[in-house]
């Protein structure tokens, strides 16, 4: 023994012996899976799981109708549903609550949760009519399986619903089939006796035993078709797993033995032998030894399930192949327990060893040597590493070099272009290395210059433009007002003087609206002004702000058509404020609208914010964009022969934004859109 104990005829001769067992283990397991495993253990049909299992899904669903559901009508009255599942509905939104604004620390846990019940009625509510139709759509499904039960034959009844699939209804008729179940009211009938003994009659009895036996009926009978083949087949399932069951009495044992001794003289010669002896296989690293005995488990299993659709025969070469190739695999890893190399002996191990140690060296020399170390030491190891694969390593590092001298000429070329005055230039270099962020550094100060230079150009042209519009705008009242003062001078006429004193009122307001707008502008753009945001129902300050002014619409003859959801909107937000800003809109509209056309009011909930929209036509054209229009003393009517300042939309924007809100315009051909969003109103 001790001569041969070790050799390696007698390992190899054992190592069959292992895989033959094994792969009789795996295939002999295999089958026993494909046969109901405890038909060897009962002494016939009706005192096996089989047979129950036969009635059970039916049973099952009858015993949900009758004591569950009962009917419809009591789904809807909520009979169905437990007390404990809308208690715990209720907590999660009362958890809503107590971290809510309504929750007052102040009232005692009682008072807070009458007030929450009284908050939360309609939430609870939605929650129960939930629960409601989830027992509906169950109660409809038990229904349509009643219609697909064909054997057994059954009859049951609570005192008001009946349930069945045989024209049969008296007791008497299913006692005269072969096999049956008789549940009428208090008494239990069960045929034949031996199903009374059957371990597994409690699935079915326990059932039935949750109903109201006063009112209770549940008849099941089998028919000799059903019964004979069902019988037949089980007791050939009962023979085979007997004889597989025998078979694994010595298969198993036998693959244990085999496996333990293997396992404790491999990688020795004796038994006094206390070096381990690796061999080429033993080379490759642990981690992906474990990797690849995954692979083979999980290729197996595919494998098992594709020969089992195609070809059983193939299932026990493919086990001994799959198993042969695994075991090899197991035994290296256990050469290398022996060797206390299990975790050494793992590429990831050496992986981060060099790394560690390639890190210390970099953390040691500074950052002056990163980039030395890199080539130096980094590329070798690299290659050493990957000796195997060599050319591939080589072609890698010259892309990567490649790739680092374009970034480089990238950013050079860019600089110059930008030292050239072309500030519309950019960098295009994608990745995160160095080279990419002094590209997007590069950027980001060619940005700011763009930008600085475009501001310094809009502030020029609006400079101009403001002092323009503004002394246009001014004179021409001013001029008037200057005028109409020297000829009162030598006027003589009462009615001429009181026709020169009417046009002077005039364009004493008008030059009095001009300096206010200027003023509020001024005010609305540097946001000095008191904001009280409160709930706003914006449906409400629309209609009662269009009835305001009215007599303007009939004036210009519009349209409005208005567009809002059937449920009140509330808004975050100053009504003075708010409606000053859309007073400006409207004031706009009425200014340049088409006379005749009509004017759309949309009003949308976006979830978190409320939409408003006003649409109308222009009634000139308009040239020009939607941020010209958004500008000071910018006006629709470029020759300025209308009335307005053009600091409408102006104030409006700013009052918008300082409520938290946005103001926006749109312009697509002569259709003019002024756009406001603002904060929906919360209650928390």
């Amino acid at each position: 023994m001790k001569k041969y104990s070790h050799s390696k005829l007698t390992k190899f001769i054992v190592f069959i012996i292992m895989i033959a067992f094994f792969s009789g283990t795996i295939t002999t397991l295999v089958k026993i899976m494909t046969i109901p495993f405890n038909s060897v253990l009962q002494k016939s049909y009706f005192g096996s799981a089989a047979y129950i299992q036969e009635s059970q899904a039916l049973i099952s669903d009858l015993t949900k109708l009758m004591g569950e559901f009962k009917n419809e009508e009591n789904i809807l009255n909520g009979g169905t549903i437990s007390e404990d599942e809308l208690k715990d509905k209720e907590e999660e939104l009362y958890f809503q609550f107590q971290n809510s604004k309504k929750y007052n620390p102040k009232l005692s846990e009682e008072e807070n949760y009458e007030q929450f019940k009284k908050e939360y009625a309609d939430e609870i509510a939605h929650e129960r009519d939930k629960f409601i139709q989830r027992d509906l759509r169950e109660y409809h499904l038990l229904l349509q399986n009643m219609d697909d039960y064909e054997t057994p034959l059954f009859y049951a009844s609570d005192g008001t619903n009946v349930y069945t699939n045989t024209t049969m209804k008296e007791r008497q008729e299913f006692e005269t089939y072969p096999a049956f179940f008789i549940f009428d009211h208090y008494d239990q009938e069960i045929y034949p006796k031996e199903t009374r003994e059957n371990d597994y009659l409690y699935w079915i009895t326990d059932q039935v035993n949750e109903l109201d036996p006063e009112n209770t009926v549940i008849y099941l009978a089998f028919p000799d078709k059903f019964l004979n083949p069902n019988i037949k087949e089980w007791k050939e399932n009962s023979a085979l797993s007997a004889k597989n069951l025998y078979k694994l009495t010595y298969l198993v044992p036998g693959f244990i033995l085999s496996f333990i001794y293997l396992a404790l003289v491999t990688g020795r010669k004796s038994f006094r032998d206390q070096e381990v002896h690796l061999n080429v296989i033993d080379k490759l690293y642990n981690d992906i030894n474990v990797l690849l005995c995954v692979s083979l488990i999980a290729l197996y299993t595919v494998l098992l399930d594709l020969l089992f659709e195609m070809n059983n025969k193939m299932i026990l070469p493919i086990t001994v192949l799959i198993a042969a190739i695994g075991f090899v695999l197991i035994f290296s890893l256990i050469k290398h327990g022996k060797n206390k190399t299990l975790i050494k002996h793992t590429l990831l191990y050496n992986l981060i060893s060099q790394f560690a140690h390639f890190i210390g060296d970099v953390y040691r020399n500074g950052s002056l040597a990163v980039k030395t170390v890199l080539l130096a030491v980094g590329y070798p190891l690299l290659v050493a590493l990957t000796f195997f694969i060599f050319p591939v390593t080589l072609g890698v590092a010259a892309w990567f070099a490649l790739k680092k001298i374009k970034s480089f000429n990238a950013i050079q070329a860019g600089v110059e272009e930008i030292k050239a005055g072309n500030l519309q230039y950019h960098i295009d270099i994608k990745g995160r290395g160095e080279f990419a962020r002094l590209a997007e550094n590069i950027n980001s100060i060619t940005d700011g210059l763009r930008n600085a230079v475009d501001n310094e150009l809009k502030s020029e042209r609006l400079k101009t433009e403001l002092i323009t519009n503004v002394s246009h705008d001014i004179r021409t009242p001013l001029t008037s007002i200057i005028t109409y003062v020297d000829l009162l001078k030598n006027e003589k006429d009462p009615t001429k003087i009181e026709e020169y004193v009417g046009v002077l009122d005039q364009k004493s307001k008008r030059l009095k609206v001009l300096t206010d707008n200027l003023f509020e502008a001024a005010k609305a753009s540097s946001g000095d002004i008191p904001v009280h945001l409160e709930k706003i129902d914006i449906i409400s300050l629309i209609n009662q702000g269009l009835g305001e002014v009215g007599d303007k619409i009939l004036a210009r003859n519009l349209e409005f058509k208005l567009n809002f959801p059937a449920d009140k909107l509330f808004v975050t937000a100053d009504g003075r404020l708010l409606w000053r800003s859309i007073e400006n809109v409207l004031s706009n509209i009425f200014k340049y609208a088409l006379e005749g056309s009509r004017v759309y009011v949309d009003i949308e909930d976006l979830g978190n914010d409320v939409r408003l929209v006003f649409k109308n036509i222009s009634a000139s054209e308009l040239n020009i964009s939607a941020d010209e229009l958004m500008e000071r003393f910018k006006r629709g009517d470029e020759s300025r022969t209308s009335e307005g300042s053009g600091l409408g939309l102006s104030i409006a924007k700013s009052l918008i934004e300082i409520q938290r809100g946005k103001f926006s315009i749109q312009i697509d051909g002569d259709l003019f859109k002024a756009i406001i969003v603002l904060p929906k109103y919360s209650q928390e």
